[in-house]
């Protein structure tokens, strides 16, 4: 029986209270305007600190009501402010609350109340619109994100308005326009060029910056003004070997990476350490160099730290929250730090157990490390010294090959550059890689449309193919197809271009290859190099194209394709009197190898090519003040009187 009345029982205790509430509603809807800003002054005092009668309010249509009444122009100023004061309690509530709130189209009406004179009425709107977006349930695009967003504040004069108050009596003030700035310079290179010539008080803002970044200043200033100059120094509004950057800004982030350091903090300053010397060799220098940063780095790997006592939850859970976020910047830091120099990756890899932690790190749950990871891996593959030993002892190419089997775009462009290092001709790891099946896996990205991706694929190729055994060039061939090569070749992109026929040259190379696969692709090789060297392409990429027929000219019998062509002997020709030097040199060089006279049938390859008029174009050019074009000519003119 009991069972029976649960429901009713629940139904009319939920009715009390909604009927409790239902009057404050009811007295937004009265005739007389002072009873409707008492109801709502009430009606602020009833949800203060009480989150059941904020649900209850915002079921019974509060929100719509209070919205109408702050948006009206009859509302006196102060009805409308109370409005917006207790939106903003509401606002405060559950994450529910901040739904049904935007539900209502809250933001719009917020944003237009910053239109009125009215400065008590501002800053309730302005609270209001504050605790909407610090929840995380509120869309980020509701509010400006982003250059263009960052340009229309640059334009409305926010760099000027907000310049003062950095001098402001009040460290929370300071803090907001500082803040500010970070955000509006952040890869903003026209925000950055105009805040290097703003001075407040007779004081450059730069300079502001700097003296908020000394060390009796709070964490967060410091922080926060480092950041304003890393990204000020990124757009080039800042020198890299000004002192601001070098004896302020890079030591001030250094700092921020110690132990004494909340673990918020070094993550803030190891990541953007790792922003400021990203592209700057002496930068990276400078501050590999600086307070054992390498091996202080190694530190953000022991988090979680082992608990003892039952006391360490908290900060157990902690540790365990900021853990991946540590792991994430050190690996970022550590990609920054051995993106040129030799001696500093020697450094990183030496520190303990460095590769093991990158080989776990390519394997971790999250996104975020695991493309910190790969980064890391990337920049330190640069190392020939390491591709060697290091690489090679730790066979990071198995996980960097799972990695790339199932990855978001983002991981995967990273990878497969860090694999075409690993696959360039002294690498240990170029055997294995090939046994693991990656021919299909890289034909597979030169497919993507994301443009990267098919740059690294047919990149990782080139390097695979390049003094390779028949066989894997037979193979790359097979697995590229042909009508996928002409697709590469016909490319918009120039990288993809110059890749490909990068890849042709070096699959084109040795005579017996060369002959082998002219005889099962010659025909729609040939048709690919005319195809381009007809075509509206520079100098670079008919340059590359004519070493392709050259390398074709080196064959025994794949030459024969050349010579029975006369359409493509007469391209040659006109690029031997081309007014570019380069693509002369590289056209004598079809010449030099079609009339070579140890070959067979030399003779009847002499006589056709001066029946065309070459052996006049030869004289002309051993007359050239360019040597190398002289020289070649002569060496090929010595071939028809030996």
């Amino acid at each position: 029986m009991a069972c029976v009345l649960e429901a009713p029982l629940r139904m009319s205790v939920l009715s009390e209270v909604t009927a409790s509430s239902r009057h404050y509603v009811d007295r937004l809807f009265d005739l007389d305007p002072q009873k409707v800003l008492q109801g709502v002054i009430d009606m602020k005092n009833a949800v203060i600190g009480n989150n059941k009668q904020k649900a209850n309010l915002i079921v019974l249509g509060a929100v719509p009501r209070l919205l109408y009444l702050l948006q009206q122009e009859t509302s006196s100023t102060e009805l409308r402010t109370e409005c917006a004061v207790v939106l903003g309690s509401l606002a405060m509530g559950t994450e529910n609350n901040v739904k049904s709130l935007l539900d209502c189209h809250i933001i719009p009406a917020l944003l237009q109340g910053l239109l009125l004179p009215d400065l008590k009425f501002i800053e309730a709107c302005l609270r209001c619109l504050r605790t909407i977006f610090i929840s995380p349930v509120t869309p980020e695009d509701l509010l400006y994100t982003g250059p263009d967003h960052q340009t229309i504040l640059f334009n409305h004069g926010a760099v000027q308005n907000i310049a003062h108050l950095l001098v402001s009596t009040s460290y929370k003030v300071r803090m907001q326009a500082l803040k500010c700035f970070s955000v509006l310079a952040f890869e903003n290179p026209q925000v950055s060029m105009t805040l290097v010539n703003v001075s407040v008080d007779g004081e450059l803002l730069p300079q502001i910056f700097v003296k908020m970044l000394q060390r009796d200043k709070p964490i967060e200033m410091q922080l926060t003004s480092a950041k304003c100059l890393t990204s000020m120094c990124r757009a080039g509004a800042i020198r890299t070997d000004d002192s601001c950057i070098v004896l302020k800004t890079l030591p001030c982030l250094v700092r921020m990476c110690s132990k004494e350091r909340l673990l918020e903090e070094r993550v803030e300053g190891a990541e953007t350490l790792a922003y400021l010397i990203e592209t700057d060799v002496e930068l990276q220098r400078i501050a590999s160099i600086t307070d054992h940063l390498i091996v202080m780095l190694a530190d953000y790997f022991k988090y979680p730290s082992s608990v003892s006592a039952i006391t360490d939850i908290k900060r157990l859970d902690h540790d365990l929250k900021h853990a991946h976020e540590l792991r994430q910047a050190a690996f970022k830091l550590y990609a920054s730090l051995g993106a040129n120099d030799e001696d500093i990756r020697k450094k990183i890899i030496e520190t303990e157990n460095m590769m093991d932690r990158i080989v776990n790190g390519l394997s971790e749950s999250s996104i975020k490390v695991r493309l910190a990871a790969v980064r890391c891996l990337h920049s330190l593959s640069r190392s020939v010294q390491q591709l060697r030993t290091s690489f090679q002892d730790h066979a990071v190419w198995k996980p960097l090959m799972k990695v790339l089997q199932n990855a978001p775009n983002e991981i995967l462009v990273v990878a497969s550059s860090t694999l075409c290092n690993l696959l360039l001709e002294f690498s240990p790891s170029k055997e294995p890689i090939l046994e693991s099946g990656a021919i299909e896996l890289l034909c597979s990205l030169t497919q993507s449309e994301n443009l990267a991706l098919r740059v690294n694929g047919i990149w990782a190729l080139m390097n695979m193919a390049f003094q390779a055994e028949q066989k894997i060039k037979s193979d790359i061939l097979r697995g590229l197809s042909t009508e996928q090569l002409f697709q590469l070749l016909s490319d918009s992109d120039v990288n993809v271009l110059m890749k490909t026929l990068g890849l042709l040259r070096n699959l084109l190379s040795t005579r017996p290859h060369i002959d082998h696969i002219m005889s099962t692709h010659g025909k729609q090789i040939m048709q690919a190099v005319t195809l381009i060297l007809e075509g509206e392409h520079n100098i670079e990429v008919k340059e590359q194209t004519l070493c392709i027929l050259a390398n074709i000219a080196d064959g025994t019998t794949a030459k024969e394709l050349i010579m029975t062509n006369d359409d493509i002997l007469q391209k040659i020709k006109y690029y031997m009197s081309h007014s570019n030097a380069k693509l002369q040199l590289a056209a004598m060089f079809c010449i030099s190898n079609l009339i070579w006279n140890e070959e067979e049938g030399s003779q009847e390859r002499q006589d056709k090519l001066r029946d065309m008029g070459i052996v006049d174009i030869l004289h002309k050019l051993s007359q050239s003040s360019d040597p190398n074009l002289c020289d070649k000519a002569k060496t090929a003119l010595q071939q028809y009187l030996a």
